[in-house]
């Protein structure tokens, strides 16, 4: 709901700030006065053109700014916050603010966090609905009539969406399906031929680490063998140490008793020959392990660089070249069962289209159903309204298949006759734009207090009427307004009496300056200014009696 609206250098206006509560508010004022001025300005906060024409003379700039009450957690405007990136506390009133420069460039902000222009459009909706002789959003905007009709009827199109899911996602199962059969088809010569070269290969995973070890081992094997020829020679040659050693303890045996340090060099030539023979026997074990066959460090080189180039090849790493094989050889299987795969989707895909088909159809009947109510709802609010001649159907008709969404299969728009024999149309096409609001209001008083703004206003709705019809609009908007905050621009005494809170809009001058100004008026000064409109600048005693009965009877 719309709490307050202050305006800055707007026009005529120089500094304006009101308060709006609940319920119908009404505006007035001689003609030229500057009603317009105001929704104007309110239409400049939420997203309208920011003409620079608009800046006061003598200004730097132009602002609005309209404080709403705080948005409902999970409603749209909050999701449309969250999508946005703006960050508005919980239970904070709505801020919404719009400067337009006298040199041309304007700036939006929500809760004083930037916003565009076309962010505040997507807003203005959900916030306010202002009907007048050009408007075309709210009621006019066909795309929200099969909402509205859905809202009417009660008709809750979950099943329906929950099927147009699963009819979607088959197709697109299908789709991919068949593309793949259809580029796998292009490349099956390169597929067998990259399957057969990589059976023939029969990659292993982890077999390149292996492979590298070992080659490592037998490089480095080949490397110290002269080494080892060379140790070999020095411990076990013809005159290598082994014997000597052995000749020098047999020498020592026979004379070992003949002194006691010749004893202790027979125990230290014994243990020399012990380790000796342990380093001997370390020395085999070296060369068996490291000992390699010249023909299998090339098969093992021979091995690796094959399996590197088919790495490098398919880009891919030597050890990921199994799992690639695995890959291409179920390539070629999809490709062999495809139709049969294909057949199995296809029937998917028929009976989720007929499950949709079903849904939507049962949507489509509850549907019409609502729009026959909603006819002889609408049609109930006519001939009071001055509009008996006037015709309305709700049209509910097919859309093709490119038009299928989650909302069912169908295409909803109100239309209207306004005259006997002519054909119907769209609510756009009414010349007349008193007429055309009070279809609107005709409309929503059918609906009740659906179509999601929380603030409506009707700019000068009773144009070319008055008597009984401008009555009848009072009171339809009063009882509209129960439900919603209403505000309305009129120049019907009889509309005037119904407002709750009754602002007048007036334009004075200094001789220089000319501006515009708007105010809450007390009881006596509404009275005052209701007997204006019934009996024009001379203001009468009965124009006061018949202003007080107005007031009296709303």
């Amino acid at each position: 709901m719309l709490t307050e609206l202050s305006i800055r250098d707007v026009v005529l206006i120089e500094a304006l700030d009101l308060g709006f509560g609940e319920g119908l508010g009404v505006l007035t004022g001689e003609t030229g006065a500057g009603k317009s001025i105001l929704l104007d300005a309110l239409g400049l906060a939420l997203g309208g053109r920011g003409d620079s024409g608009l800046v006061r003379h003598g200004a730097a700039q132009a602002v609005v700014t309209a404080t709403f009450d705080a948005p409902a957690p999970e409603s749209p405007l909050a999701l449309l916050f969250d999508e946005n990136g703006l960050e508005i506390e919980r239970g904070e009133p709505l801020i919404v603010k719009r400067i337009v420069k006298a040199d041309g460039g304007s700036r939006g902000f929500v809760n004083d966090q930037p916003a565009s222009a076309g962010l505040l459009r997507e807003m203005a909706p959900h916030l306010v609905e202002i009907h007048g002789q050009h408007d075309e959003r709210g009621l006019l905007n066909a795309r929200g009539h099969r909402a509205l009709l859905d809202i009417f009827g009660r008709t809750e199109p979950g099943a329906t969406g929950k099927a147009y899911a699963a009819f979607r996602a088959a197709e697109a199962e299908l789709a991919a399906a068949r593309a793949d059969i259809e580029t796998a088809a292009r490349d099956r010569e390169w597929l067998e031929h990259t399957v057969a070269e990589l059976t023939a290969l029969a990659p292993v995973a982890g077999e390149e680490e292996t492979l590298a070890d070992t080659r490592r081992s037998m490089q480095r094997a080949e490397k110290i063998a002269d080494d080892l020829a060379a140790i070999d020679d020095f411990l076990e040659g013809k005159d290598g140490g082994m014997a000597k050693l052995r000749q020098a303890a047999r020498v020592l045996e026979r004379i070992a008793e003949d002194h006691v340090a010749l004893g202790n060099a027979l125990a230290a030539v014994d243990r020399a020959v012990i380790e000796a023979s342990v380093a001997e026997e370390s020395l085999r074990d070296a060369r068996a392990e490291m000992a390699y066959d010249p023909r299998a460090l090339e098969d093992d080189e021979a091995r690796l660089f094959e399996l590197r180039a088919m790495a490098r090849k398919h880009r891919v790493q030597p050890d990921d070249l199994a799992a690639l094989a695995d890959e291409m050889r179920a390539r070629l299987e999809r490709l062999d069962a495809g139709e049969g795969g294909i057949a199995v989707i296809e029937a998917r895909v028929a009976a989720s289209r007929k499950a949709f088909a079903v849904a939507s159809d049962a949507l489509t009947k509850r549907r019409l159903a609502a729009a026959k109510r909603l006819d002889v709802a609408v049609a109930g609010e006519l001939a009071p309204l001055k509009l008996d001649a006037a015709r309305f159907q709700t049209v509910v008709a097919p859309l093709g298949e490119e038009g299928w969404s989650a909302a069912g299969k169908d295409r909803v728009e109100f239309e209207i006759s306004t005259n006997p024999g002519a054909p119907f149309a769209a609510l756009t096409k009414i010349a007349s734009g008193g007429e055309l609001s009070r279809f609107i209001l005709a409309l929503k008083v059918a609906l009740a207090e659906e179509g999601g703004a929380s603030t409506m206003v009707f700019d000068e709705i009773d144009r070319g009427v008055g008597g009984a019809v401008a009555s009848a609009i009072g009171e339809r908007l009063a009882r509209l307004a129960q439900s919603t905050q209403l505000l309305v621009v009129t120049h019907s005494p009889q509309v005037a009496a119904r407002g709750a809170k009754h602002l007048l809009i007036a334009k004075s001058s200094d001789g220089t300056v000319t501006r515009t100004g708007v105010r809450a008026l007390s009881e006596d000064e509404r009275r005052e200014e209701i007997a204006r409109m019934l009996s024009g600048a001379q203001i009468t005693d009965e124009a006061r009696a018949q202003a007080e009965r107005l007031l009296e009877t709303a």
